[in-house]
């Protein structure tokens, strides 16, 4: 058998995929959103960066956080940090099996508890922060 009939007889059907397959179900869609908002996290770190690099100077640390590139750019990065917590949270609930005793505990309750944390840390940060600024 010669090397031309083996990769002949190989050779694998791959299917076509076209690049806007995830624009024809809403559920790929939502996915994919989910998963671009990586890039709106990274480009907010950056940002803080960048923020953090000018830090030293008050003048233009206020230039750069009063901007309307900034009031922009925090707006979409918390919109995009709140789909991404929202989805992250429903899907928890649907993978992690939770028993008490025989009992399977409902996915209800723990997206509800993975909330109540979510809130509670929050706003303990949000505290910190507000006596921070209030000294």
């Amino acid at each position: 058998m010669s090397n031309q009939s083996a990769a002949r007889k190989s050779k694998e059907y791959v299917r076509p995929m076209p690049v806007t397959w995830w624009l024809n179900r809403k559920t790929y869609f939502l996915f994919m959103v989910r998963e671009l908002t990586c890039l709106f996290v990274g480009g907010y770190a950056l940002f803080l960066l960048v923020l953090l690099a000018q830090a030293n100077d008050a003048d233009a640390f206020a230039a750069m956080l009063n901007s309307p590139l900034s009031v922009v750019l925090h707006l979409v990065a918390l919109l995009m940090v709140l789909y991404h917590s929202i989805t992250w949270i429903n899907l928890t609930s649907k993978v992690m099996v939770v028993w008490r005793r025989e009992d399977r505990v409902s996915p209800k309750w723990i997206a509800a508890a993975n909330y109540v944390v979510w809130v509670a840390l929050s706003l303990s940060i949000f505290g910190i922060c507000w006596k921070i600024a209030g000294t």
